[in-house]
């Protein structure tokens, strides 16, 4: 028997261990797997270049809870340790065994898929367990040995009678944390990390029912026997060629990652790169709502196999987090940090090719089967608009893509959409006037308005609309976006927009003067149009600028510091409209004021601005207006 010191250069390594060096305890299991994973992938590759002169077999990974005596083990049939790489790995803390091994076997071993770089992972077993035992046969001809440690930096390591060449880990579970003891933990930890680590996991055993025998009666029982409960997938898409999947794998891959998703994804993109990074991976678009922060945080982050994290941020573009799907990649350390994130030169790598990727994926797509493409179009423009305005590279490439849609239906890509309305919706200034609205149900008789007078009227009601619109107007030259139901129309050249006002222009002053006396003080700025006499006699617009600025102030978070803007509403009264005329051949000022009121709240009721009481008492006028 011998004894001995653990070799650390802190006093309190396990405190420390404890309370400082993993943040979350439940990592533990994870951990301890993917040593027993490292173990298995060593004896693998020895075994494959003829230095392990022994059997590979099919090795499994076996993870039990002893509740009655508060035990959980972790056993392995991998490579084993002798006394002395006990001694090693093990009593000298953060020394790394896995460093060691893909050091010395750096040619031979790049595919080996070793997981382990720092030599901590096996100590986090003290963040729940009050004493740790090691048992372990290595797959070399030396005797078996048993390590022993309470959590202090005392240690007894003494022959062992194991047999079978492997190594058992087995934790005496403190009771602070007893929590671990229970089954569905354990299970739930296992899925959660380990759901496609590259060795078999058994956790229990379960009952499978076999077919019948020949002959057997109807009524007969099925025969059943008792197998190990697999509850991994050591061999997931991700890890295969694309050469090799059909699209029904994809979508079966898919429903194992959220079994819980019962709609297909759209499409989807297989990532595989060895240079001058490694990673492979799948994402999936899936159908999106505007609700940008409910769809964040689902693409799981995997390094060879093992969860790391579902807090992608720095390594996926922002704009892709909406995205489904798995990354994994070994240049991307398990105890991954923010600030490692933002300053990792490969890590920035690694989101320009995934941005890269992404855009390929879309022109192909778009290009092969653009009707397709169209009919997705509205379950992925948040996506992709979010892109065009945070990733200037995706922004690029975006204008062979990105689509424009109508609300008559019809997809128009940029060029597409300036061929279409150069020749009859520019401003006075010849400035390109793309209209659009956010909203068909509200706007609806500014778009009748719009179409009216033979416009173009696109459909964009994504929340990043405002944003986006501002940055296409600053890398088009003369070009601008100007909402259906703002200060545009008449603003707009069109060349067979040759109506007369049937006013002369001392009965305007007249209408003006007795438009303002019923209104003053109500914030509308007044503006006196001839328009077609079957247009609406009141139409409130908004100044486009101002109206912008508020919508990106909501959405920004009040990213551009501008304090609560000002409501700001024009009021354009049609010169050429019956009730125009009447209002102002009223000669009493009280019908006068009746017919200027209830044509103004019927302008605001279109515009979804009469609310309340102002609403109450609108309708309760109508209805002795009708009386």
């Amino acid at each position: 028997m011998a004894t001995g010191k653990i070799n650390v250069s802190v006093e309190n390594i396990f405190p420390l261990i404890k309370k400082f060096l993993y943040s979350d305890h439940e990592i533990f299991l994870r951990e301890l797997i993917s040593n027993a994973t490292d173990a298995t992938l060593k004896l693998k590759h020895l075994t494959s270049i003829g230095e392990a002169k022994v059997e590979y077999g099919n090795p499994i990974i076996e993870v039990k809870v002893d509740r009655e005596n508060k035990r959980i083990h972790i056993i392995d049939q991998g490579i084993g340790m002798t006394e002395e790489e006990v001694k090693k790995y093990i009593n000298e803390v953060a020394f790394s065994g896995a460093e060691e091994f893909l050091d010395k076997y750096k040619d031979a071993g790049k595919e080996a898929g070793i997981i382990g770089h720092f030599g901590l992972g096996f100590y986090s077993a003290f963040m729940v367990a009050e004493k740790v035992e090691i048992i372990s046969k290595s797959y070399q001809d030396a005797p078996a040995i048993h390590w022993t440690c309470d959590g202090s930096p005392e240690f007894t390591i003494t022959e062992s009678d194991k047999a079978n060449r492997g190594t058992e880990i087995i934790l005496h579970v403190a009771e602070d944390s007893t929590e671990f003891l229970d089954d569905s933990k354990i299970r739930g930890l296992l899925v959660k990390y380990n759901k496609f680590m590259p060795i078999p996991i058994k956790f229990g055993t379960r009952t499978e029912t076999l077919p019948k025998p020949e002959g057997a009666k109807e009524d007969e029982p099925a025969p059943t026997q008792v197998v190990d409960n697999i509850i991994n997938n050591p061999n997931p898409a991700w890890t295969k060629q694309p050469a090799d999947l059909k699209d029904e794998d994809y979508k079966q891959f898919y429903r194992e990652l959220y079994p819980m998703q019962f709609e297909e994804p759209l499409f989807h993109i297989h990532l595989n790169v060895d240079y001058p990074f490694n990673l492979t991976g799948i994402l999936y678009f899936p159908k999106l709502t505007n609700d940008l922060n409910i769809q964040k945080d689902r693409i799981q982050l995997y390094q060879n196999q093992v969860f790391v994290t579902d807090n992608v941020e720095g390594i996926v573009p922002e704009f892709l987090t909406m995205l489904r799907g798995v990354i994994d990649s070994p240049d991307i350390p398990l105890n991954v940090s923010r600030s490692y994130l933002q300053a990792d030169g490969a890590v920035k790598k690694i989101s320009s090719y995934i941005t890269r990727k992404v855009a390929d994926k879309l022109s192909s797509l778009f290009k092969n089967n653009r009707e397709d493409f169209e009919k997705k179009w509205n379950d992925i423009k948040v996506v992709i608009e979010y892109g065009m305005l945070s990733e200037e590279k995706f922004f690029e490439k975006a204008e062979s893509f990105a689509l424009y849609p109508t609300v008559d239906g019809k997809y128009y890509t940029f060029e597409e959409l300036e061929a279409k309305i150069k020749d009859n919706q520019t401003d006075k200034d010849d400035k390109l006037v793309v209209l659009y609205a956010s909203d068909t149900e509200a706007q609806h008789s500014y778009i009748d308005a719009a179409k009216a007078k033979g416009y173009e009227v696109l459909l964009m009601d994504s929340p990043i609309v405002p944003h986006l619109l501002q940055k296409l107007e600053t890398t088009k030259e003369k070009l601008s976006f100007v909402r259906v139901d703002a200060d545009h129309i008449d603003n707009l050249i069109k060349k067979d927009d040759t109506a007369i006002s049937k006013l002369s222009e001392e009965e305007k002053e007249q209408l003006k003067t007795e438009l303002e006396e019923v209104i003053s003080g109500k914030g509308y700025t007044i503006q006196l149009e001839a328009m077609d006499s079957q247009a609406s006699p009141f139409i409130i617009t908004e100044p486009e600028f101002m109206r912008r600025m508020k919508e990106m102030q909501r959405t920004g978070g009040g990213m551009f510091g501008m304090g609560n803007m000002p409501d700001m509403y024009n009021l354009i009264v049609n010169t050429n409209h019956e009730l125009v005329g009447e209002i102002l051949n009223t000669k009493t000022a009280k019908k006068r004021e009746r017919l200027i009121n209830q044509s103004l709240d019927l302008a605001r009721l279109s515009k979804g601005l009469l609310k309340g009481e102002e609403l109450t008492k609108f309708i309760a006028r109508s209805y002795e207006m009708i009386k």
